[in-house]
């Protein structure tokens, strides 16, 4: 079977994931920009990691829109973000990402990645600026939200290649 991982990284934790990923199952790799249906069409396998912004997956529309032509393929999207892992916000992700007919086909997974302001652009600086100001502003904070507003000065990353684990394992059955 041949696997082709592609990506769409911000900060790099996204990136990193997917190498690994690559490296695992020997799979070709290309940064989401690079990459066509044309190319993908030679795959019996795609892999598709985004970061996660609010609860969207960076970029994940190029295999929402396309599903129809690649629904003969096994399709793994990823998303990676700063928050653990809980079931309710995989849910979320994966109910806001996908309709209940593209579920049939994509089968999704949560990394949880890191959170580094300095790597940010100007505009989502800006973005997680305004998020800053409103948490600061809450009178109680979750454990999440205190985390968070922790990691503006402290960059977190929270990877692990046994995160992939579940991955691999999935694309070899």
């Amino acid at each position: 079977m041949k696997t082709v991982v592609i990506y769409k990284s911000k900060t790099g934790f996204t990136k990193r994931y997917s190498e690994w990923i690559a490296e695992e199952l020997s799979a070709d790799i290309f940064e989401a920009s690079k990459v066509t249906l044309n190319i993908i069409k030679n795959y019996d396998t795609v892999i598709y990691g985004g970061s996660l912004y609010a609860v969207d997956i960076n970029g994940v529309k190029f295999i929402t829109e396309n599903i129809n032509k690649l629904k003969d393929k096994k399709i793994v999207v990823f998303a990676t973000g700063a928050s653990p892992s809980r079931e309710e916000v995989i849910n979320e992700v994966r109910n806001k990402n996908f309709t209940k007919e593209q579920q049939k086909y994509i089968r999704f997974f949560y990394l949880r990645g890191g959170f580094n302001y300095n790597k940010l652009n100007p505009f989502d600086k800006f973005l997680m600026t305004l998020l800053k100001w409103k948490l600061k502003k809450k009178k109680e904070l979750t454990s999440d939200e205190r985390g968070m507003l922790a990691s503006y000065n402290n960059p977190v990353d929270f990877t692990k290649k046994k995160n992939i684990d579940e991955i691999i394992t999935y694309v070899n059955s």
